[in-house]
């Protein structure tokens, strides 16, 4: 664009740079693979002309270092330290369901369907916790943490139906889900970095702004899962993943179905819940029925599964 910028609000307005410049930014981000070469050779070219500042060029070379960072693959570890940072988030936004024996339960029940997935261990194992709300709402973090509402789990109404909601979230997990979102959002932030610091002179102040925004991009993003939600193709494959899991566990993946039909007559469209952040659920009927595709479901141990929900799950 050709117009000044003002940045801070003072009337100080941002020195716009040449078509060198315009050209290098431009190789930045069409160009994921090499990064750092393609930076280090057009910010070269760029200050030798004088057409920017040696700081700035290091500016943009940062920057660059950043977005090629953001693409290395997340290390269990990390991944670990990522679930915790969101499940922090979580916690400080409801209050915990502080029954016990309904806790235990729901571990039980989740840790044992996580064996029959694709992904059947994390660095940290994994968690389930019940929120003490009434929101139809569950969360998935990356490494294992599952957080689910009360409010989610009084639409089922059997063993059956908690494990369809349990294995639906391992299947975000199974899928690495958050941290397809996490790659994305840090890539977008240091692209972001890398367009205001190519087109603007930037003071150190500037620097330390833009580089504790890239690192602090994680706590924003932690927002982005809770609030956004996942796309309808990452749902589907959640749900894909639940069918197979409760088969594969001796559970019948029509309470999945049974779930979302009561989900749809309870749902406000208008809610900040699963309405806001998921596909609606005779959507994912559909497609769960396809996957389904004439399966029969050989019941088993039923009376044992019955009292074993009814005790743990009968004062939610």
């Amino acid at each position: 664009m050709n117009r000044n910028h003002d940045r801070n609000g003072l009337g100080r307005p941002a020195v716009l740079l040449g078509g060198a410049v315009a050209a290098a930014v431009m190789t930045l981000v069409l160009a994921c693979a090499g990064l750092g070469d393609v930076a280090d050779f057009g910010t070269a070219v760029a200050s030798e002309t004088g057409v920017i500042s040696e700081r700035q060029a290091e500016s943009v070379r940062r920057s660059a270092r950043a977005v090629e960072r953001s693409a290395e693959d997340i290390t269990p570890e990390q991944e670990y330290y990522i679930g915790r940072s969101v499940g922090a988030v979580i916690t400080d936004r409801y209050e915990l369901y502080e029954d016990e024996e309904a806790n235990r339960y729901i571990n039980t029940l989740g840790q044992t369907l996580a064996l029959f997935s694709r992904r059947p261990e994390t660095f940290g194992g994994y968690r389930f916790q019940i929120l003490d709300s009434d929101e139809i709402n569950a969360f998935a973090t990356p490494s294992g943490i599952v957080f689910v509402s009360r409010g989610l789990l009084n639409l089922a109404s059997s063993e059956d139906g908690v494990a369809s909601i349990l294995a639906h979230e391992i299947g975000h997990i199974e899928y690495q889900h958050g941290l397809q979102a996490i790659r994305t959002s840090r890539i977008t932030a240091a692209l972001t970095s890398v367009a205001i610091t190519g087109t603007q002179f930037a003071t150190s102040e500037d620097l330390a702004e833009l580089t504790a925004t890239f690192e602090d991009s994680i706590d924003d993003i932690t927002q982005t899962l809770i609030n956004s939600g996942y796309s309808r193709s990452a749902e589907r494959e959640a749900d894909r993943a639940a069918v197979r899991i409760m088969k594969r566990a001796g559970y019948d993946p029509d309470a999945l179905i049974a779930v979302l039909e009561e989900m749809d007559r309870r749902l406000d469209p208008r809610g900040l819940d699963f309405a806001a952040t998921h596909p609606a659920p005779d959507s994912r009927i559909s497609d769960i029925r396809d996957e389904l595709d004439g399966y029969t479901h050989t019941a088993r141990a039923g009376e044992a599964r019955e009292e074993r929900y009814r005790a743990a799950l009968g004062r939610l």
